[in-house]
């Protein structure tokens, strides 16, 4: 079984938490709402590539942002791939604003209360990472 390290992290702000919808420009889970996720490449340390990736995909910086809680690492099989597994680190942040811009990555997102996530489609298991946040 092959493993893809990654990391997925959910911004709050208030009683509301982000999510994205995943543009038809990357390699995978294509339309499906996540929380702002990459690939953790080589030896990185997870909170690191986190902050990268929020810096990334919705610009805002790490001075911005507020780590809250890091939780449980957990495996996700994903339906799109025989014999893979992705490892994922969570991370939930608080954000100082909810201004956000959107790179290539990402065709959408919404702030939305954590009750609402099951009323969308999301990459697989995006419940159970939010479950080890809250």
């Amino acid at each position: 079984m092959r493993y893809t390290n990654i990391v997925t992290s959910f911004l709050k702000n208030q009683d509301k938490i982000l999510i994205l919808k995943r543009s038809q420009n990357v390699k995978s889970m294509k339309g499906l709402w996540s929380g702002v996720s990459g690939v953790i490449e080589n030896q990185e340390n997870p909170l690191k590539r986190a902050e990268i990736e929020i810096f990334e995909e919705i610009g805002i910086r790490t001075n911005e942002i507020k780590l809250l809680k890091s939780g449980d690492e957990l495996d996700i099989i994903s339906p799109q791939y025989k014999n893979h597994k992705w490892h994922v680190f969570p991370f939930l942040f608080d954000a100082k604003k909810t201004e956000i811009k959107l790179n290539w990555e990402n065709s959408d997102y919404k702030w939305i209360e954590i009750g609402e996530l099951e009323k969308f489609e999301t990459v697989p298991n995006l419940e159970n990472v939010l479950a080890r946040l809250i």
